[in-house]
């Protein structure tokens, strides 16, 4: 395999797009690494490439002199890894994040994460090696916005006092793509990470970050097994399966890989998560069930194969071992990007100065405000179809979402760049109401401390009968999620019953919106009064789980079914938008089929939204139309009647 060698070639590097900060920040107590993206092939331009380790994804966190080590989904590894621990405290390295893999190597100095995975069985942290690649914070300096080779020349020189065999840089390759992957694969190595010379850290999946399998492997999940044949024991075979927007869908099985302690290991793991039912969306066929025992779908195994069928299963599989760092909600087929999609990521309009970049919006993902831009410039043609044409209303967090919050639903006199200001008319002795259509007015919102983004329920040339209204369904917080999803499909029943057609969006928050798309007949007082009737229906049919009543007290034990913001003047957080709290969740629009699958309220943010939207295959709204109207036959059977 070609030498690493950290000297990058000047002659390629191109102008780094972001600058590097000079100031200190403060250390956020959470992080979230940036992920690479699968490809087909290198892409074009400038790209360093490393070892792609197969090991565990690590981020260690340096602050006060104390060091934490922690997994990619934040679970605390520090008492796993003492010796890691202790060497990196020996480095004596101010408030840092640094990022890494933990891996074991085998004889011949290549990762086997069969190793690693004994390592940690055992309790052996000595065999563990702690690759290090990149710096987010390091030293008490925020280097996000750095390009990624200075961020790793400063990692390097950081670790150049280290003396412990534990610790080590992870060295760039300066031959050609070509040349590395195929070295790559002829020493069997699980494949290669590029990285955009000039790109910042990002705590998301990148197009910035690439990564080259040299065979196909990724993660399944486990819903079932076979019985072993001959002198085998545990079992014969697993059944695995992927996630996507219907469930989990059938991928095939694999027999082969196991040793007798591993197979001794995973049936002592499956025995007690045997149910009687498939966990699968869609039912198999006689022969492929048969003799099968179906498990909970919680355990997660990598298996490496040779191709995927025309039928989306996996053929010559291989087990590779069980992964405990990945939830198996997570794992979905993994499809290449092509190497021509992979452009550098678009900027937001430049027509739009962002002040204070680097200021941090959410100290839990590390966000800052110029990633926040960079994400409502990404999304926005999602979110644009929500908000033309509507009064919105700002939710602002100048400071950061732990700082002060207030809304605004007026221009005023604060000039927000590019937002659009609406006719006086529309609200009479007020300033006037705005409208955000296009994507500069949206970074321009960004660029005034906006997070979040809420709509009227009628558009500007008719806003006196509305188009939609909407049933936010807010739980009491101590109840569990599947109480949740239990209320909205009762609730969806109800309106199916009316002949609505309804559509569900989670709130980003802790519940879920269920939106009713209505043509522009009635007025304000109707469609609420309407929303109302319905809200009082669930609550006394079903008093012990429903409320129509606002205020926590009524909520006890409840879900209060709020028809509230269908007032004119009120409004709802738009599709799309970003939430103010902890991690940025965001509002997102989900089908009714994904409904029973969903895990919670907060389920995308800012981090992983992009990676629903790329690998949706139908739109989750197909269908929304605003021409259902509201019957005198729905009033009677709600057992209500209109407002006069």
């Amino acid at each position: 395999m070609p030498k690493p060698n950290d000297q990058i070639a000047q002659a390629s590097k191109p102008r780094p797009r972001a600058r590097a900060r000079k100031d200190t920040a403060a250390l956020p107590e959470q992080f979230t690494p940036q992920l690479a993206t699968l490809v087909d092939r290198a892409p074009e331009g400038a790209w360093q490439y490393e070892v792609k380790y197969d090991g565990y994804r690590m981020l260690a966190r340096i602050r006060d002199g104390e060091v934490r080590l922690f997994t990619r989904n934040g679970h605390d590894w520090t008492e796993r890894l003492p010796r890691q621990t202790k060497a990196l405290q020996a480095l004596k390295l101010k408030d840092s994040w640094l990022d890494g893999e933990v891996v074991s190597l085998n004889g011949d100095g290549l990762p086997d994460f069969q190793a690693l995975q004994n390592a940690f069985d055992i309790g052996r942290s000595l065999d563990i090696v702690y690759y290090l690649f990149d710096a987010p914070f390091l030293n008490g300096q925020d280097q996000r916005q750095a390009p990624v080779e200075k961020r790793r020349a400063a990692l390097k020189a950081a670790l150049g006092a280290n003396k412990s065999k534990l610790l080590r840089f992870s060295e760039a390759f300066t031959a050609h793509h070509r040349d590395i992957i195929e070295s790559a694969f002829d020493l069997a190595l699980e494949g290669v990470i590029g990285k955009r010379l000039g790109s910042p850290y990002v705590s998301s999946r990148s197009a910035d970050w690439v990564k080259l399998k040299c065979r196909l492997r990724q993660e399944f999940v486990i819903v079932g097994y076979t019985r072993p044949k001959g002198s085998r024991s545990g079992f014969g075979a697993l059944l695995l399966a992927v996630n996507d927007d219907s469930g989990l869908v059938y991928a095939g099985r694999v027999g082969t890989g196991f040793d007798q302690a591993a197979l001794t290991s995973i049936y002592a793991q499956l025995t007690p998560l045997e149910r009687k039912a498939s966990p699968l969306g869609k039912p198999l066929t006689s022969a492929q069930t048969h003799g099968v025992h179906w498990v909970e779908p919680t355990l997660v195994g990598e298996v490496q194969f040779a191709e995927w069928t025309r039928e989306g299963v996996i053929r010559q599989a291989a087990f590779v071992a069980l992964r405990t760092d990945k939830p198996a909600a997570q794992i979905i087929h993994e499809q290449p990007r092509t190497a021509k999609s992979m452009k550098a990521a678009k900027q937001p309009d430049t027509d739009v100065k962002i002040t204070h970049p680097d200021r941090v919006i959410d100290p839990q993902s590390g966000t800052q405000k110029q990633q926040l831009a960079q994400f409502y410039d990404s999304i926005s043609q999602s979110i644009l179809p929500f908000l033309v044409h509507r009064p919105v209303a700002l939710l602002r967090a100048p400071e950061g979402i732990e700082g002060e919050q207030f809304f605004q639903k007026h221009s005023e006199r604060l000039a927000i760049p590019n937002i659009k200001q609406l006719d006086p008319a529309l609200d009479p002795g007020h300033a006037r109401l705005m409208e955000i259509d296009s994507p500069r007015a949206l970074i321009g919102a960004v660029q005034m401390g906006t997070v979040e983004l809420h709509t009227w329920g009628a558009t500007t040339d008719k806003i006196e009968t509305p188009d939609l209204f909407v049933l936010d369904l807010d739980p009491d917080p101590a109840l569990p999620w599947a109480a949740m999803v239990e209320a909205a499909q009762l609730t969806l029943s109800v309106l199916d019953e009316l002949g609505l057609q309804t559509f569900v969006k989670t709130s980003g928050g802790k519940g879920l919106h269920l939106v009713v798309p209505l043509a522009r007949r009635d007025n304000w007082d109707t469609v609420k009064a309407f929303a109302k009737a319905v809200s009082q229906f669930m609550a006394e049919r079903l008093p012990e789980r429903f409320t129509a009543t606002s205020g926590p007290k009524n909520r006890v034990g409840k879900i209060f079914i709020d028809y509230l913001r269908n007032a004119r003047g009120a409004s709802t957080v738009a599709a799309y938008s970003v939430r103010a709290r902890p991690g940025l969740p965001v509002s997102v629009p989900v089908s009714r089929e994904e409904l029973e699958g969903l895990s919670g309220a907060q389920q995308w943010t800012v981090a992983n939204l992009q990676e629903r939207l790329n690998g949706l295959k139908a739109d989750p709204w197909a269908g929304y139309a605003n021409r259902q109207k509201i019957s005198q036959k729905m009033w009677d059977k709600l057992g209500a009647q209109p407002p006069e």
